[in-house]
């Protein structure tokens, strides 16, 4: 009947290929397995795979059981630029405005947006975000530093990366239309310190 035909159907789509492609399906199945058995060993052994479990399946770690500790990291980035698109950044005649400062406030942005952005990463009540921008002539880049701040179970410098990378892609967006050839380099982190809270009175 329908019912039977249907079952047939469904029981029918899950078995092995003919045996010209079962080969291939093997192999698929074979390195599919194999991914899983991988990841799993990893998190089984490895402490520093805080994002996947023994099962080899991803999650926000529980940091729960954690006291509160000052957080603090920093962290940097360089754009390079083309000499002419340089000059314009220093003569602040690039025609979207003023470039150091709309990176500034994006990098500022963007720290508070971390968890939004990278899906792991657990939401942190920001006590401080800094970004500063710095021409250098001789290398006509604006070197990028981020400071971040909290109050909290869980380190900030995804905060910190963060607010550099945007701010780099910021200055890339508003320079693009004269140079063609913007690059950004040295995203990476300088720093990171945590430390008990002072006591209340």
């Amino acid at each position: 009947d329908a019912a039977a035909a249907a079952g047939g159907a469904a029981a029918g789509a899950q078995d092995p290929p003919p045996q010209s492609n079962r080969s291939a399906w093997d192999r698929s199945s074979a390195a599919t397995a194999a991914a899983t058995t991988t990841a799993a060993a990893a998190a089984a052994t490895s402490p520093h795979l805080t994002h996947v479990d023994a099962a080899g399946d991803y999650n926000m770690v529980d940091v729960s059981a954690k006291g509160d500790t000052h957080r603090v990291a920093k962290a940097s980035a360089t754009v390079r630029l083309e000499k002419h698109a340089y000059d314009l950044v220093a003569a602040d005649k690039v025609k979207k405005g003023n470039v150091l400062s709309v990176a500034q406030i994006a990098g500022i942005q963007a720290a508070k947006k971390t968890s939004d952005l990278i899906p792991l990463c657990h939401p942190l009540f920001l006590s401080q975000v800094s970004v500063n921008l710095r021409l250098d002539a001789a290398t006509t880049s604006v070197h990028i530093t981020a400071t971040a701040k909290t109050t909290g179970k869980t380190g900030v410098e995804m905060e910190a990366l963060t607010a550099c990378s945007v701010a780099a892609l910021t200055v890339y967006d508003m320079c693009k239309a004269a140079s063609q050839k913007t690059l950004i380099s040295d995203v990476k982190l300088l720093s990171k310190s945590k430390s008990s809270p002072a006591p209340t009175t």
